[in-house]
């Protein structure tokens, strides 16, 4: 399996140890992200993340920054991305049973590396539930 990680000033270290705990566990990384804690502008990071799960050239995406916010609102322009702020691994759960997304955002400033660990394995071995939430993934992109 091939994720795609990209991350801010913010989330730094914890692309560090996300990419450590993926690559641990056999998965291949394609690291967008800075490797560095200067301020930068976290679409340059979200856009190459967002464009390989869009054209599926990797499985899934993780993206990281204070809030998750701006990286949550960039990815999910996309039309065929379904990107998830999460801060729990019970939210992490839903959103993979009940939305099937493709990126996890986390939000660094609020969540500990630990638990976000755990979130992206919760992540990783979700799976989607189908049936009656795949009729409402089919709603959410705009057709015009």
């Amino acid at each position: 399996m091939t994720i795609s990680i990209g991350n801010d000033h913010a989330g730094t270290d914890y692309k560090f140890a996300i990419k450590e705990f993926l690559e641990s566990k056999g998965y291949t990384v394609n690291n967008y992200g800075t490797d560095a804690n200067d301020s930068v502008d976290y679409p340059d990071f979200v856009h190459p993340v967002a464009q390989d799960v869009e054209h599926k050239k990797v499985d899934l995406g993780i993206l990281i920054c204070g809030s998750a916010n701006g990286v949550a609102m960039t990815a999910n322009k996309y039309k065929n991305v379904r990107a998830g702020l999460c801060w729990t691994k019970e939210i992490v759960e839903l959103i993979r049973q009940h939305n099937n997304a493709n990126i996890l955002c986390i939000p660094a400033r609020y969540t500990a590396i630990p638990q976000a660990l755990q979130m992206v394995e919760t992540f990783l071995n979700t799976d989607f539930e189908g049936g009656r939430h795949q009729n409402r993934i089919d709603k959410i992109p705009l057709s015009c």
